[in-house]
This record gives C-alpha cells, sequence and structure tokens, in this order.
C-alpha cells in the first residue's frame, strides 16, 4: 500500500517519468549501499534488538511523511527523500529479518519455509496495491488519500515491534570469541563471497534477472496514466495482478522445485518476463496485459524464492546474515540501475523504446545465466564442525598479536600426487574464505615425499575464529587431504608467531 500510494502521489505531483521511475530507485538504492553493513551488524549484535530499532526508523520516517502530505507541504524532493530513508531502514532490517528464519524451523524445511515466508510477503503484494490504490481513489485527492495510507502504515509497524518484542531468541551460531568490528566483519563477509564460486552465480543470476525486471516495476504506472488511461485504482489493481501471480508462484513453488531443475524454473520465468515487458510494449489490451502481469508475478517469485533459497544453503551460520546482505545488495543494486536507466530511456526515447529495450536484454540474459549453475544436488552440511581440542600453545599470543604461520607436513607416495594436490588445493578454497591471507603447498626437492601446506593467519584471534568457523563440510575436505598422509602419526602441524626486532 505504501509503494503504490507513494508512486502515485508522485504522479499526481509530477509528469516527468524519470522522476516517477526515481521512486523505485529511492526504494532500491539503499539496499545497494548498505546491504553489506546492515549483513554485518546483522551477524555481530543480537538480531532482535536490532529488527525493533530499524522498525522504530520506519514508523517514525512514514509517520513524517504522513505529516508533511497532511498539510499539503510535500514535494517530489521532500517524497523522494523520506522514501530513501524509509527504505534505509528496511535495508538494514532486511538481512536480520532473512536472516532468523533459520533460527524458526528446522534446516530440512528451510526450502519450504522461504516459500512460506515468500507466500505471506507476496499476498501482501497482491492486496496491498489495491487497497493503496482503492484508499488513494476514496478521496477527492490524492495528496489525502496517501497521506491516509502512510498513517496506516506507520501504524502497522507497532504492531511488528510488539512481535518481536515477545519473540525469545535462540541462535544457531554463537561464538565463544570476542565479536567482530564492524569493517572487519564486512572485509569478512566480502572475502567469504570472493571465494565462494556458488554464492558468485547466485550474485551475478540476481543483478542480471533484476536490471532488466526492473522495467516492469519502473514503468507500469507511467503505462497505466498514459497508455492505458487509469487512475490510482487501475494502476493498484494492475499492480496487484503482479502480486497475486507472486502469491501463485509462491504456492506452486514447492511442487515444481521437486519436479524440474532450478535451471529450468529460471530460464522459464527469464521468458515469461520478456514477453510481459514485450506486451507492455505493444498492446493497449487490458485483458491481455492483465494475463502476462499474473504470470510475471509467478515468475517473480520462483526467481526470487530460488535464488533465496540457493544462498541460505550455500553459506554458514556465521556469515549468513553477511551473505543476504551481499544478495539484497546486488538485488536492489539491479532494481536501482535499471529503473533509473528505463526512466531515462523513457525520458529521452520513448515508454515503448525503454520496455523492448529491456525485453532484448532479459531475452540475451538467460542464455547468458545458465553459464553458472546454480548449487546441484544434496546441499553441503553446513552445521559448525566442534574440535575435540583447542591448541594448548606454550607461548600464549595476545589475540591481536601476529601475523600467525601455519605449517601443516604431509608425506605422500608419488603415486598419489596428482590426487593430493587437487584434494589440498579444494582446501586452499576452504582456507582463503575463512580467514586465511595468504596460502601455499610446496614439495621438497630433497625428500620428494614431504609436502608442506602453508597459510597465514592475520592474528591469533583470526586463526581461532577460523577454527571455530570450520562446517562438517569443511571437515571432510580436511579428512580427504589427511587420507593421502602415510604414516602412524597425524600429519605435524606447526603454529608459529611472527617475531619481532625487540629493544636492546
Amino acid at each position: 500500500m505504501q509503494d503504490t500510494a507513494g508512486t502515485w502521489l508522485m504522479t499526481a505531483l509530477t509528469a516527468s517519468p524519470l522522476l516517477i521511475a526515481l521512486m523505485q530507485t529511492a526504494a532500491s538504492l539503499p539496499v545497494l549501499f548498505l546491504g553489506l553493513p546492515a549483513g554485518a551488524t546483522a551477524d555481530i549484535f543480537d538480531r532482535r534488538r536490532l529488527l525493533i530499532f530499524w522498525q522504530a526508523w520506519m514508523l517514525a520516517t512514514v509517520a513524517l511523511l504522513s505529516a508533511l502530505t497532511i498539510f499539503g507541504i510535500v514535494s517530489p524532493a521532500t517524497l523522494l527523500v523520506l522514501t530513501f530513508l524509509l527504505n534505509v531502514g528496511s535495508a538494514m532490517n532486511n538481512p536480520a529479518w532473512q536472516a532468523i528464519v533459520p533460527e524458526l524451523v528446522p534446516r530440512a524445511e528451510l526450502p519450504d519455509a522461504i516459500a512460506l515466508n515468500s507466500a505471506g510477503f507476496n499476498l501482501a503484494r497482491a492486496v496491498g496495491p489495491a487497497l493503496g490504490g482503492l484508499t488513494v481513489a476514496v478521496f477527492t485527492s490524492a495528496r489525502v488519500g496517501a497521506a491516509v495510507v502512510f498513517l496506516m502504515n506507520s501504524a502497522s509497524f507497532l504492531a511488528v515491534i510488539f512481535v518481536l518484542y515477545g519473540w525469545k531468541r535462540t541462535p544457531l551460531f554463537e561464538s565463544a570469541l570476542p565479536a567482530e568490528r564492524i569493517f572487519g566483519s564486512m572485509r569478512s563477509g566480502v572475502r567469504y563471497v570472493r571465494h565462494s564460486a556458488a554464492l558468485r552465480a547466485i550474485l551475478l543470476r540476481a543483478f542480471l534477472f533484476t536490471g532488466f525486471a526492473s522495467a516492469v516495476w519502473a514503468l507500469l504506472p507511467v503505462v497505466a496514466r498514459q497508455d492505458l488511461g487509469a487512475g490510482a485504482m487501475g494502476y493498484g489493481l494492475l499492480n496487484g495482478c503482479l502480486g497475486l501471480g507472486a502469491v501463485v508462484g509462491a504456492i506452486l513453488l514447492p511442487r515444481l522445485r521437486r519436479k524440474m531443475p532450478a535451471e529450468w524454473m529460471l530460464a522459464g520465468a527469464g521468458a515469461i518476463f520478456t514477453g510481459t515487458l514485450m506486451i507492455l510494449a505493444l498492446t493497449s489490451n487490458i485483458p491481455l496485459i492483465v494475463i502476462w502481469l499474473v504470470a510475471a508475478g509467478c515468475a517473480w517469485t520462483t526467481t526470487t524464492s530460488t535464488l533465496n533459497i540457493a544462498v541460505q544453503l550455500s553459506v554458514s551460520a556465521w556469515v549468513q546474515a553477511r551473505a543476504l546482505g551481499i544478495y539484497q545488495m546486488v538485488f536492489a543494486g539491479g532494481m536501482a540501475l535499471g529503473s533509473a536507466l528505463w526512466g531515462m530511456i523513457a525520458k529521452g526515447a520513448s515508454i515503448q523504446t525503454a520496455l523492448l529495450a529491456a525485453a532484448a536484454g532479459m531475452a540475451i540474459g538467460v542464455p547468458v545465466a545458465l553459464r553458472f549453475p546454480l548449487l546441484r544436488g544434496v546441499p553441503p552440511d553446513l552445521s559448525p564442525y566442534r574440535f575435540p581440542r583447542a591448541p594448548q600453545p606454550v607461548l600464549e599470543p595476545d589475540p591481536e598479536e601476529g601475523p600467525i604461520l601455519i605449517i601443516i607436513e604431509y608425506r605422500i607416495r608419488q603415486s598419489d600426487k596428482n590426487e593430493f594436490m587437487r584434494a589440498v588445493h579444494a582446501a586452499r578454497t576452504q582456507r582463503l574464505r575463512d580467514g586465511a591471507i595468504r596460502w601455499g603447498a610446496f614439495q621438497d626437492i630433497a625428500q620428494p615425499e614431504r609436502f608442506i601446506e602453508t597459510f597465514v593467519m592475520e592474528s591469533w584471534l583470526e586463526f581461532l575464529r577460523a577454527r571455530e568457523r570450520m562446517t562438517s563440510a569443511d571437515r571432510v575436505i580436511r579428512d580427504r587431504v589427511r587420507s593421502f598422509h602415510q604414516g602412524d602419526e597425524e600429519p605435524r602441524v606447526s603454529r608459529m608467531i611472527y617475531a619481532r626486532e625487540t629493544g636492546p
């Protein structure tokens, strides 16, 4: 309701397609800049308290927008700024909100829980735009109707705060070590993405899809007003068709996921959006547009839920909110940049040109995305692995002291060399992902059966964090490497701290 009323109020304040399209940019841009910091804070601080704070932020922002609109002092610039601030709260809220889902259901039920969560969200998307359009249309002016919607939205945050206040949270992952600092947490999140091929593929596909699909949301209000001659109620119903299709998609998704690969579903969703963009550009036949908007809503839920499931099944609990923050940052970045691009093309050329250009880009993007497959087969076991004992150094380093050099010595048959090197390079990705700043594997030219794996951690605390972050899937990789080691004893492990020059 908020999005519909805000966008329609902008169409009443200005006829500029660029300013109208910038409403979508104002809604998406905060996540582009704040997704990673939001994920970092959600992985460091108590998520329940964070959610309560940002819900209160959004309540205050919408209440101010409502007051300004009621008194008739809202302008396009004010509306854009307050919409931006509202979505700052949403951007900081979302990673923590998404990350609590695994705390509420068993991991085996996570895909269906995410689909059910999408169904609830998209039911609101189906009903909300129609209610928002109806509320605006009931009043004699768009300004008064929009003000009422804003006031209702501000009150709705009170219910969410009440539920969060009563929630007794049980975190999945609790570190026994000191919490990371914000910038260190952000850096480790980026490092995790850099060394996770599965996560990088998801992010690329999200950016490609949203960049072109954003044209539907950015230009639909302009199409409704200028091409179809629809009012606020008509626009709300058209937007509601997208939400209705999204609900249908969420209901069908569990069944579709069991019957066909994720790649097929995403390719089909891309084809549907291509057709929808072309229909919006080439026809004013409302029944035909309604059918394709419902199909596009179904394709939207299929894509977003599939990508969200893939993210949550591909990352460890300690970095989950950061991964979701980066995912949402890329997702919203595609929406924000795409909306601005299609708005500029619509202003410089025509609405039809912008829609057809987006359709062509989506059609090209589908086969390109297939080159970056999603997570396949049984998801890895990312439950934390608990070492039977902690290292007991004779020289106890200060937690921030470092760097720390770890040397692991193996005895490997020459006949096993190739297999061992493949296995140890799989371990390299895990070492770098979890905090190593340098890694190497070497063979002794004097004793060819002697191999050394080395990696460097920034500090003793980072080394302890890396041990804490090891998952059961990482343990399988580690055991695979050590299976090639010859001898009755375990591979020899040395942990060495950088020796600095001391004074006389």
